[in-house]
């Protein structure tokens, strides 16, 4: 592993972006939520105490039993600013606060009620969706590529995301890595893929399609499917989303109705099985993993991290050097292993030097947080015992 002391570990108060995401998003977010439902005056005063907790106040013990958040650094940053710790930890505990506010965690009749769904559907609906779908028509040739790229850059359907991104319409979308023709190698038929999801939506779609495609063209056996285990970052996945994205494609025209079989009847007989483990909203990096987990990923051909969230609790959520290679920050995992990821935070590894001296030199530090960019990157030879 690559000297960890050289890559502080990012806070809320590491530069602009952390900050905005803390002081601008997760307000906006509260706003957006109190909007979405009739929820009633309880809702509405803990939504109210939590957008000013979050922005001025302090991390407050959770009330009852605070479960594996103790294991996760509750008793550590209690008492502390949001802002002063890591940013990683703050963001999952905003989500597992809102989630508090708004009933989900019950007893009462919002209890297990997502309070992301509308936003969701409202996404897996759009003509955009529909657009994507009938392009499948068209796929030609080379559906390797073509459904791997619908993955990657369908990360960019990212609701948080989009609550404090500007658009921009005249900006290139480029991979700044692209270590895809080290990824077919290692789905040779046979194997499990493990895939980690990111979001529902426009998201989970592509992610969906190139998981049958695997499976029809027999590059894999058995595909296990990662989602959350509760709302989490606005719009990640459950394993309702999966359920509503299957629906919309089996009821789809043409080809994406025949994926939406694929995938149906892979569900019904195991070939494609949907994990949510609870270390899945856990506000720590995937190399303190527990067991179980580690164990699962040692066994597939090839784990896949999809976006950026997932990126970050892959390598570290750490300011590296963005020349650190991919295989030195990836080498303490069991097995081979894969980032698909369009850039959205201040954390990257694995660019060659030439890539991000241009990158700097043509947008400065933008390109990191815009989503613009985008890589694919692959270590094929991770090992525990590395």
């Amino acid at each position: 592993m690559p000297d960890s002391a050289a890559a502080p570990v990012i806070l809320g108060t590491t530069g602009p972006f952390p900050h905005s995401v803390l002081a601008e998003r997760h307000p906006a977010i509260i706003r957006q939520v109190r909007d979405a439902f009739p929820y009633g005056p309880e809702q509405h005063r803990a939504l109210d105490a939590l957008l000013h907790n979050c922005t001025e106040g302090v991390i407050e013990p959770l009330p009852g039993d605070a479960g594996a958040w103790r294991d996760w650094g509750l008793d550590t940053y209690a008492g502390r600013s949001w802002f002063d710790v890591p940013w990683l930890w703050s963001e999952s505990w905003f989500y597992r606060r809102l989630l508090d506010a708004v009933g989900y965690f019950g007893p009462g009749p919002w209890q297990g009620i997502d309070p992301f769904r509308p936003f969701k559907l409202a996404e897996l609906d759009a003509k955009e969706t529909d657009e994507e779908l009938a392009a499948l028509d068209d796929l030609g040739g080379d559906a390797d590529r073509a459904l791997l790229h619908g993955s990657l850059w369908g990360n960019r359907a990212d609701l948080g995301f989009r609550l404090s991104a500007a658009e921009s319409g005249d900006a290139v979308d480029a991979l700044v890595a692209d270590d895809s023709a080290a990824l077919w190698p290692l789905l040779h038929g046979g194997g499990t893929l493990c895939l980690v999801a990111d979001n529902a939506g426009r998201e989970l779609v592509p992610d969906l399609l190139l998981i049958a495609h695997l499976l029809d063209t027999d590059r894999i056996a058995r595909a296990l499917l990662h989602v959350k285990p509760h709302p989490y970052y606005v719009s990640d996945a459950t394993t309702a989303d999966v359920l509503d994205a299957l629906r919309r494609l089996t009821a789809a025209p043409g080809a994406a109705a025949g994926y939406g079989r694929t995938l149906w009847s892979a569900m019904a007989d195991g070939r494609l099985t949907v994990r949510a483990h609870p270390f899945s909203c856990a506000p720590l990096p995937y190399a303190e993993m527990p067991g179980d987990l580690r164990a699962e990923f040692a066994s597939a051909a090839l784990t896949v991290f999809k976006g950026d969230l997932n990126y970050r609790r892959l390598v570290g959520d750490r300011l590296w050097p963005p020349t650190t290679p991919f295989a030195d920050v990836t080498a303490w995992f069991p097995g081979p292993v894969a980032a698909l990821r369009t850039l959205k935070s201040d954390v990257v590894t694995g660019l060659s030097a030439d890539t991000e001296a241009a990158l700097d030199a043509a947008e400065a530090e933008r390109w990191r947080t815009a989503g613009t960019h985008a890589l694919i990157q692959v270590n094929p030879r991770a090992s525990a015992a590395t």
